[in-house]
């Protein structure tokens, strides 16, 4: 073999190397996701991560600061029961015990994947239960910053999704994505999400009004893990850019496989909460 022969050869198989990597990276399957599949993928692994709990019931504390820093205080019950299948969504219910002028008032919701949600509002005071519209969802729950629409657990194909970027938060690392609702009856335009990479929990939400501008901050703090698996924050801060007013949600005593029954959940079953 002649020497330049054998100095050909180390370079023709670079070049075969170089282009079957070439040729790979032209093929659709290893092209690098779009902003819109990786947001997708982002919200779809967070759902798989929190489903599969059946049912829990929590404890929780709201308290409400006005702008001026006077604050009121309301003690409430918690409790949800996990869709059985797909297609559907959870059900939830929030039950008022303190203080007396709001005990037992009740929000009820069913969540629906591919339709609006229902809720109702129970008011004792009146004896009434109260169906909220899809057109009223925006409307602030019990004076609260937080709106009913907030009080509804959202569901991944209620919304477009895109991830923007990676970055720091706290000592975390996250990754921020842009949900946008589908329905135009929803109060806000698009949410961006902060997400920690190793456990997918949620830590801040921007909400923008259906104008664009960032209305409202959620963020979320003191997590803790149950059952090995499922992280619930022990404090959420909704607070209000416009008004300076904020809401903070306590939760306490999470119990998760509790002895809840789906007859609990119905609107008619409202008037007979204790």
């Amino acid at each position: 073999m002649s020497s330049v022969e054998s100095s050909l050869r180390p370079a023709a198989a670079f070049l075969l190397v170089l282009g079957i990597a070439l040729l790979a990276l032209a093929h659709p399957l290893a092209q690098a996701e779009t902003p819109e599949e990786k947001g997708l993928r982002i919200a779809l692994e967070s759902r798989e991560r929190s489903d599969g709990f059946g049912n829990f019931t929590a404890g929780m504390t709201m308290v409400l600061h006005d702008r001026h820093g006077r604050e009121s205080i309301r003690q409430m019950r918690f409790k949800v029961l996990e869709a059985p299948g797909e297609g559907e969504g959870d059900k939830s219910l929030f039950v008022f015990d303190q203080p007396r002028d709001v005990q037992g008032t009740a929000l009820l919701t069913h969540v629906h994947t591919n339709a609006d949600d229902d809720q109702w509002l129970y008011l004792p005071a009146l004896k009434r239960v109260k169906r909220i519209s899809a057109s009223k969802r925006a409307g602030s729950f019990m004076g609260s910053e937080f709106t009913f629409e907030d009080m509804s657990s959202p569901e991944v194909e209620e919304y477009g999704h895109s991830y923007l970027r990676d970055e720091p938060c706290g000592e975390l690392t996250c990754m921020v994505t842009e949900q946008v609702p589908l329905d135009p009856k929803s109060g806000y335009s698009r949410k961006v999400v902060w997400q920690d990479e190793g456990e997918y929990r949620a830590w801040q939400v921007a909400l923008y009004d259906r104008k664009g501008m960032h209305v409202k901050t959620l963020t979320f703090e003191d997590y803790q893990q149950y059952q090995d698996r499922f992280w619930r924050a022990g404090k959420q801060t909704m607070a209000n850019h416009q008004t300076g007013a904020r809401t903070v949600l306590l939760w306490t005593d999470y119990r998760f496989g509790t002895d809840l029954d789906d007859r609990e959940f119905t609107h008619t079953a409202l008037r007979r909460i204790r």
